[in-house]
């Protein structure tokens, strides 16, 4: 791949996950750039630039001369979009527009990343490329906006539409998996839906995958990038709580309809992602999580005291942030993982 690389939207769990990735393999030639704002996120290589500080961004551009961009930015705050869509138009299309005033035109690798919610899950899953996005979010509004913008301005991007990253993030509570053992740990339920269906993958896989699609710079255009399994949110939960050796009385359910309409859920936006696939020459995602001993079979799963997986923080360590396939360093979050006493 060419280099210097530039990473976007390290505050998420893609970002702050291939930014380290990339950092330990390529040390001094990349960059990542976080808000101003958000001081606690330090590393040698880690640059306060705001998406929309325009003169901050041609500054980068020129003292680094990048050659390949890997943007994860985007604010996925589904209610904060909401209440303010101004807000969420800001950062998720007008902050690529600034980013595309230095990249269209010219022949830096831009990977782009986009998100399985510029659907509803009306179609009930299996969504393929060349399906219309019909977002019920404000952030899938934006999302699917800012995929225009870019196949417009710079049509030889790949675009990425995500699923979850399962992965570590840098505040603790920012992903799925950082987001549900937070309510664990603190011995508070977490209620997730039974019907908001995704396709998870590993951070691992989608970081050897980046590498893969900028050396291959033939790979253009918009590819879905989900897992090959299909789990609920609460389904996820289950796995979170077994797996984490937490009280199962913890884990809570129910469909998005008795949640209020507020902010508004998607349904089952699981992705056909065979199209990457026959790009890469090869199936780029391992199943999460990899051992099949950990999908639940039923609501009542993680209820069974048959079934003993052996739970602690740190089998969900080495099991669910890590593949074990692929057992990367995690990355230092803000939380530090710790054992259950």
């Amino acid at each position: 791949m060419r280099l210097p690389l530039l990473v976007t939207g390290i505050a998420g769990v893609a970002g702050f996950n291939a930014y380290h990735y990339f950092a330990e393999k390529y040390p001094g030639q990349v960059v990542g750039i976080r808000q101003k704002d958000n001081w606690r996120l330090q590393h040698p290589g880690i640059v306060a630039c705001d998406a929309e500080d325009k003169p901050g961004l041609r500054r980068l551009f020129e003292k680094y001369r990048f050659q390949s961009v890997l943007n994860a930015a985007g604010n996925c705050a589904l209610r904060a979009c909401e209440l303010d869509p101004a807000l969420a138009w800001r950062t998720n299309v007008a902050g690529l527009d600034n980013l595309l005033d230095f990249v269209a035109g010219t022949d830096i690798r831009l990977l782009h990343l986009s998100i399985d919610l510029v659907f509803s899950g009306a179609k009930l899953g299996g969504y393929l490329e060349s399906d219309d996005p019909d977002p019920v979010t404000v952030y899938g509004k934006t999302m699917a906006a800012a995929e225009e913008r870019l196949a417009r301005r710079k049509p030889d991007a790949c675009t990425l539409r995500i699923s979850l990253p399962m992965g570590i993030s840098f505040n603790g509570h920012a992903g799925a998996i950082d987001w549900i053992q937070s309510r664990y740990r603190q011995e508070k339920p977490a209620t997730l839906y039974y019907d908001e269906v995704r396709t998870p993958t590993y951070v691992a896989c989608m970081n050897r995958m980046f590498e893969e699609l900028f050396v291959k710079e033939e790979i253009t255009g918009l590819y879905h990038a989900g897992g090959p399994i299909r789990l609920s949110l609460y389904q996820i939960a289950q796995i979170v709580n077994k797996v984490g050796g937490y009280d199962p009385r913890l884990v809570q359910g129910c469909y998005r309809i008795e949640a209020g309409p507020m902010p508004p859920r998607a349904g089952n936006v699981t992705m056909d992602s065979s199209r990457l696939a026959e790009a890469l020459g090869r199936t780029p995602f391992d199943p999460w999580p990899l051992d099949p001993q950990y999908l639940p079979t039923d609501r009542e799963w993680h209820l069974d005291d048959s079934i003993d997986l052996g739970g602690s923080a740190d089998l969900l360590t080495t099991t669910l942030y890590q593949n074990p396939r692929l057992p990367d360093p995690v990355p230092p979050s803000a939380y530090p993982l710790e054992r259950v006493s």
